[in-house]
């Protein structure tokens, strides 16, 4: 089992085991979820660069919600 322990200055680090299995990176956000005694950190998802503006110039004369 990995185990982490929680720094003079609230700092947890993350195991490179699991750091390389979830692709994170330095700067990487996340949710953290407190449920009774339990602690989750789940990994924000972004928007890889590569698909920013895939869009853009699309066709929205036909938009469904209408105002």
């Amino acid at each position: 089992m990995l185990q982490a322990t929680l720094s003079s200055q609230n700092q947890v680090e993350i195991p490179k085991e699991i750091v390389d299995s979830l692709h994170l990176h330095a700067g990487q956000t996340f949710d953290v979820v407190l449920k009774e005694d339990f602690i989750a950190l789940v990994p924000q998802q972004t928007i890889p660069k590569s698909l920013r503006g895939i869009l853009k110039g699309a066709n929205t004369d036909n938009i469904r919600d209408r105002y």
